[in-house]
């Protein structure tokens, strides 16, 4: 018997390509309101695709959906996953041909004052959107984003990869883990990639974490604390200096959502499953080594460590191993840690200064295909 030969990895898309996948469709965008999720409404504007989000108001004041505009950019629904009739409701009357589900609560230090409903959030919201999913009747494409805290951290220094074990030591990642069962039991029993041709719904994960970029001002996040410290003239107040994380910016991941998306639709049964979205392993910094590369690249500054006895735990190492997006996906990270860093703080900067967010946005998205082509 002559054994099967395999499949050539896939080549990463271009923008133009992206362009072609998504201009003219119409995509669900849960979390629109959120950090990442107001990147990505841009990114789909300048796509040309059409937007419906769904999400909570932005619980930041600035907050970059509202600097972007918008809600002119899309038709934005305000209410909560947990509303399962208003979910459902919106996705329905869209029938969209993409969705995109980043909807979460995403901050760990808040899930331990907040528990039940982060688990309700992150987890039950994620079952009332799949549910819904459930009554399309069209073809479409689902991305659903978790995070890179999905997996058992033993505190290794041996990258994680997809097959590994699921779990979570607070409260966030563990609610992520729960949405990873959730997606992982109605991806075989509603729609499993075998029977593609009943359902014709193609499904997808996306993990990725420890993003930062402009228009970030979520509490107890370290680019955030950085920016509003140095405003303030302030030491900057550092929890776990030699933490390690897989620091990355925001358009990376988010250029592996698109990326995925696309391939999915074209291959639904190839590129169904999870996908981590992370740096190159040398890009997994130390806390200590973000916190000295945004001082230089803002010109001033120190830090200081706070005494943090009876703080909640948080892992102290923690890396992604990105082969399988690499060799089978063909996405790649573009920009170096260091570079991210410096061109974050660029962006808060220059929006001090007076830019617009979304020149500043544009400019990024434009610089980071022009490094991707």
């Amino acid at each position: 018997m002559v054994a099967a030969t395999p499949k050539a990895p896939a080549a990463g898309l271009s923008m133009a390509q992206l362009r072609a996948a998504y201009a003219g469709k119409k995509v669900f965008l849960t979390g629109h309101t959120g950090f990442k999720g107001s990147w990505l409404l841009y990114w789909l504007h300048l796509l040309g695709a059409t937007v419906k989000g769904y999400a909570l108001p932005p619980d930041s004041q600035p907050s970059l959906f509202g600097l972007l505009g918008g809600e002119q950019l899309c038709e934005s629904v305000l209410a909560d996953l947990n509303d399962r009739a208003a979910l459902e409701k919106a996705l329905l009357d869209f029938q969209p041909d993409f969705i995109f589900h980043l909807a979460a609560q995403p901050l760990v230090r808040l899930s331990y004052e907040l528990p039940v409903e982060t688990f309700a959030t992150n987890a039950l919201g994620t079952a009332n959107l799949l549910d819904a999913a459930r009554r399309l009747r069209k073809p479409c494409t689902a991305v659903l984003i978790t995070t890179d805290k999905v997996y058992e951290n033993r505190e290794w220094v041996y990258p994680y990869r997809e097959n590994d074990r699921l779990g979570g030591y607070d409260p966030y990642s563990a609610s992520k883990a729960c949405a990873e069962l959730v997606i992982n039991c109605y991806a075989q029993s509603f729609f499993n990639p075998a029977e593609y041709e009943r359902h014709q719904l193609g499904l997808a994960v996306g993990r990725a974490g420890n993003v930062i970029g402009g228009g970030d001002w979520a509490r107890d996040r370290i680019i955030p604390d950085i920016v509003r410290a140095l405003g303030q003239g302030q030491p900057v107040q550092v929890r776990n200096p030699q933490a390690v994380r897989p620091w990355q910016h925001v358009l990376e991941p988010l250029g592996g959502y698109l990326l995925l998306g696309a391939r999915l639709a074209a291959e639904p049964a190839r590129y169904a499953g999870p996908w981590n979205f992370g740096p190159h392993l040398q890009d997994a910094l130390p806390v200590s080594a973000l916190v000295d590369t945004a001082l230089s690249a803002w010109g001033s500054g120190q830090y200081e460590m706070p005494a943090l006895a009876g703080q909640p735990h948080e892992a102290g190492l923690l890396k992604l191993d990105i082969s399988k997006a690499l060799n089978e996906l063909g996405w790649q990270p573009h920009f170096s840690a260091a570079e991210s860093i410096r061109t974050t703080i660029a962006w808060y900067k220059a929006l001090a200064e007076g830019a617009q967010a979304t020149e500043l946005v544009r400019a990024d998205i434009e610089a980071y295909c022009a490094a991707a082509s």
